[in-house]
């Protein structure tokens, strides 16, 4: 059913969950579980002007945040999708 942590802003401790994303693998802004439902936000991976809740262009610098991929304790679930991102 999702974390929770996710704000009708479409926020995760002041992070607004669009932009230029970078994948790290450690110190992370936001730790990332893929789900197939009941995500806290759904994401839609784009290739520019990712300005919307859930559009996320993945970027190797000049991130808006930082995001880890984890597979237990998430802050944050997300679900791909083709369309209609954001909160569900």
């Amino acid at each position: 059913m999702g974390t929770g942590n996710v704000s009708d802003q479409c926020t995760f401790n002041g992070i607004k969950l669009a932009g230029k994303v970078k994948v790290v693998d450690s110190f992370p802004d936001v730790r990332v579980k893929a789900v197939s439902s009941f995500p806290d936000v759904k994401v839609k991976k784009v290739t520019s002007f990712a300005s919307d809740c859930g559009e996320w262009q993945f970027v190797d610098s000049f991130a808006d945040f930082e995001i880890q991929y984890v597979d237990s304790f998430p802050d944050v679930e997300v679900a791909w999708v083709d369309s209609f991102p954001g909160l569900p």
